[in-house]
C-alpha cells in the first residue's frame, strides 16, 4: 500500500500527476524513543568541546609554601595558587572532550522513518514539480513557496542533486533549508513544518522502495 501525493507547479496548481509514497515509510508506525536518540546525537555532534580552564599546576603564581606549616597562628597555607585564592586554579573544571554519541545505524534509519511518518501524517508533505531558475533570485523562490502556501512555515527542501541557481537563491530565504535527499537526517525533518519534496526526489523513495521489494 502506498500514499499517493499530487505534484504541484510553481504556480500552485496541480500538474495531473502523482507520486506514490511507500507505504513501509510514511506510513509506518512512528517510534518516538528512536526519534529522541537520534535528535540527541545530532545536536551533541554540534558542540565543539573545546572549553578548558587552567587547573593549579597551569596558573601563574610562586610554588613556594606561604608561610611555614605552624606557629603562626593561622590555618596552613600551600602556594598561591591554591584553588581557594583569587587568581588561583580550577578544581574539577571542564577540560576538552567529544561528546559525540554512538547510535547504530539500524536506529537512526528507524528515527528517519518515524520522523516522516509524522510529518505524513500531519499532512505536512508537499510534492512541487523540478524547479530550475536561470539565475538566484530568493523573491522568486519566495514567490513559489508563497504558491506552495508554506512560505510562512519552516520549510525543509529537498532535492536529489545540488542546483546552484537554487541553493543559492533559498540560502537567503527566512524559515527555508536546502538539503540533499542523501543528506536528510532526522533532526532537520522534526525540526521543520513542512517537508517540501521535488517530484524527482519523491519518485527516488518509490523506486528504491520498488528495488528493495
Amino acid at each position: 500500500m502506498k500514499m499517493k501525493l499530487d505534484v504541484l507547479n510553481t504556480k500552485g496548481a496541480t500538474t495531473g500527476r502523482s507520486v506514490e509514497l511507500p507505504e513501509e515509510i510514511f506510513g509506518a508506525e512512528p517510534n518516538n524513543h528512536v526519534i529522541y536518540l537520534a535528535v540527541k546525537q545530532y545536536l551533541a555532534a554540534q558542540r565543539q568541546g573545546t572549553h578548558k580552564v587552567k587547573t593549579r599546576a597551569e596558573v601563574k603564581g610562586a610554588s613556594r609554601k606561604l608561610h611555614k606549616q605552624k606557629g603562626t597562628g593561622g590555618a596552613r597555607k600551600g602556594n598561591i595558587r591554591n584553588p581557594l585564592y583569587k587568581g588561583g586554579g580550577t578544581i574539577f573544571g571542564p577540560k576538552p572532550h567529544s561528546y559525540s554519541i554512538k547510535v547504530n545505524r539500524k536506529v537512526k534509519d528507524l528515527a528517519k522513518i518515524s520522523a516522516l511518518s509524522y510529518k505524513a501524517k500531519d499532512n505536512a508533505i508537499v510534492v512541487v514539480e523540478d524547479i530550475t531558475m536561470e539565475k538566484p533570485k530568493t523573491k522568486q523562490f519566495m514567490e513559489i513557496l508563497g504558491n506552495l502556501k508554506v512560505a510562512d512555515k519552516k520549510a525543509l527542501f529537498i532535492t536529489p542533486d545540488y542546483n546552484d541557481n537554487v541553493e543559492l537563491s533559498l540560502r537567503n530565504a527566512p524559515s527555508v533549508m536546502g538539503v540533499l535527499l542523501s543528506d536528510i537526517n532526522t533532526y532537520d525533518i522534526v525540526n521543520s513544518e513542512v517537508l517540501v519534496l521535488t517530484e524527482s526526489a519523491a519518485k527516488i523513495f518509490a523506486e528504491e522502495e520498488g528495488s528493495e521489494a
